[in-house]
């Protein structure tokens, strides 16, 4: 298995099985693998716990450290260096800020955002993982973080819609938008083998739709 490209991003809501297939995938390129060091927030639980006290906190902790990673992982890269996959895209933490700050707070995020999203390296493809929403909610289920299990699914739809939002056009990466409903990567390696091969097909920048 061999990739046409340098820098791949799994993405998608929460649940959506970003961090397994981004595993899987750089175990059988033999690639770097970038994964979110979302248990070293301090404010996560704290934050489905009293989602408006602690909103700005766990948002602007989670692009510090997305930020520091990137910067790390990929500032240090260079063309002899293997392929990269990433379980999110630097842009996840502008879409979550924008769910979960209110107006003022956003507009602050927003100017940091920037300054940081200009000194990292955008992602040549985000393969944008999309099941329907009860196999979301079995996922997030199976896992068992504590914190995730009363999560109102009104708030996975705000997510969903803000990653709908966001990725309408390609910003020239290649996004690709795929419905896994019907697939398990754990269980079924041929699933698994499908949805690489969705990945790493060559493509044109643009937005693309997939049924796998």
């Amino acid at each position: 298995m061999k990739s046409p490209y340098a820098y791949i991003a799994i993405e998608g809501n929460i649940g959506a099985g970003k961090t397994t297939f981004a595993t899987w995938l750089a175990q059988h390129l033999k690639s770097d693998l970038m994964l979110e060091q979302f248990q070293e927030n301090p404010f996560l639980e704290k934050f489905y716990d009293d989602p408006e006290r602690y909103a700005l906190s766990v948002e602007l902790t989670f692009v510090s450290d997305r930020y520091r990673q990137l910067r790390e992982r990929l500032g240090a890269r260079n063309l002899f260096r293997q392929v990269l996959v990433s379980d999110y895209a630097f842009v996840k933490s502008m879409i979550f800020a924008k769910a979960n700050l209110p107006a003022e707070e956003f507009k602050l995020f927003r100017t940091m955002f920037k300054l940081m999203d200009a000194q990292v390296a955008q992602p040549e493809v985000v393969a944008i993982l999309d099941p329907e929403p009860q196999k979301i909610r079995k996922q997030i289920e199976k896992r068992g973080r504590s914190y995730e299990q009363d999560m109102p699914q009104e708030y996975l739809d705000k997510i969903g819609y803000h990653y709908q939002k966001h990725y309408r056009y390609a910003r020239g990466s290649r996004i690709l938008w795929i419905d896994t409903t019907d697939l398990d990567v754990v269980s079924k390696p041929a699933d698994a083998e499908r949805l690489a091969a969705l990945v790493l097909e060559p493509r044109k920048p643009g937005v693309y739709s997939i049924k796998a």
